[in-house]
């Protein structure tokens, strides 16, 4: 048994894959393209979400804003931690978001517009993050499933803080029932791309299915999407923005319309409504953050030349 064959039999096994294992070198720069694309969402998704936090409605919802948004950049370091171990510098993968080479998830270059926003984020957008990223605690890579757990025990939080925003605008006045209603058509399709292209068309789930990084298909897990909002857009008494959605006994699912895939791709190509926008800001706050990296370091070094003048 070669060295790919003995990979293959721990995966199968469900041993865990650890740094210091061998690993065929398209299973590390898999990993490494996930994981960073993952730490990268995280951390630019930060932005439309800090947009509001000088404008939320109340102390109780600032206070709520600014921890989910502090939950962000602690996932995006645990992710870049475990991205880390496969051999990849940090201050690479930062270089690569910022001048276009890596990507982040589509849904992040979208305006928020409206406080119900920041609620259609938690149900929809962190609701898809769930799905997606629960199966993700059972990925081969070991330190990416253990990261994995903390990060979707919080992103269970936040998507239920966006729920809770959503049901109180939908006992409120018909303004805030409108604004809603208008934001859940803005947010539906875009969290619908967040699974990524249709599995014909996707280049890497047969790969990665095989490896057990992903558990799930990308239309798979889009479903358990559609059929979970279907049912909590009744409690909200939204209406989700496609004609198409109806139940289907057969298949025991529901059906629903078709995705614009035209527009997910030029997002993805840097053409969505606030791309340049995000990458200019994650920009600008790196390059005035540089003092405080550079205090820490030379922080930690003088600790460092006092602890071995001690010794």
């Amino acid at each position: 048994m070669n060295l790919e064959e003995k990979f293959q039999s721990k995966v199968d096994q469900e041993i865990k894959i650890e740094p210091k294992d061998w690993m065929p070198d398209a299973y590390r720069k898999t990993l490494i393209r996930q994981i960073s694309q993952h730490a990268h969402s995280e951390i630019v998704g930060m932005l439309p979400e800090g947009n509001w936090i000088t404008r939320a409605p109340s102390l109780r919802r600032k206070v709520g804003l600014i921890a989910k948004v502090q939950d962000e950049a602690g996932h995006g370091l645990y992710l870049y931690a475990a991205a880390e171990t496969l051999g990849v510098e940090r201050n690479t993968l930062f270089e690569q978001l910022h001048d276009g080479s890596a990507k982040y998830s589509s849904i992040f270059n979208y305006p928020t517009l409206s406080w119900a926003d920041i609620g259609s984020i938690g149900w929809l957008v962190d609701g898809a993050a769930i799905m997606n990223q629960v199966p993700l605690c059972r990925c081969s890579f070991g330190p990416y499933a253990r990261a994995m757990v903390r990060v979707c025990k919080e992103e269970s939080f936040h998507q239920r803080q966006g729920f809770e925003i959503l049901l109180a605008l939908s006992k409120g006045t018909e303004a805030q029932k409108a604004m809603l209603q208008e934001s859940v058509n803005r947010w539906w399709w875009p969290s619908m791309m967040m699974f990524g292209p249709s599995d014909a068309d996707s280049p890497h789930t047969a790969r990665s299915m095989k490896w057990k990084i992903k558990r799930f298909t990308n239309d798979e897990l889009r479903q358990k999407f559609v059929d979970v909002c279907y049912e909590q857009a009744k409690v909200l008494n939204v209406t989700l923005p496609d004609p198409d959605i109806k139940w289907n006994e057969e298949r025991g699912h529901f059906d629903y319309g078709e995705i614009n895939w035209d527009e997910f791709w030029d997002v993805v190509k840097g053409n969505g409504p606030c791309n340049k926008q995000r990458i200019a800001t994650r920009v600008k706050a790196h390059e005035e953050g540089a003092w405080v990296r550079e205090a820490a370091m030379a922080y930690a070094e003088k600790q460092e030349q006092r602890k071995n003048k001690v010794a």
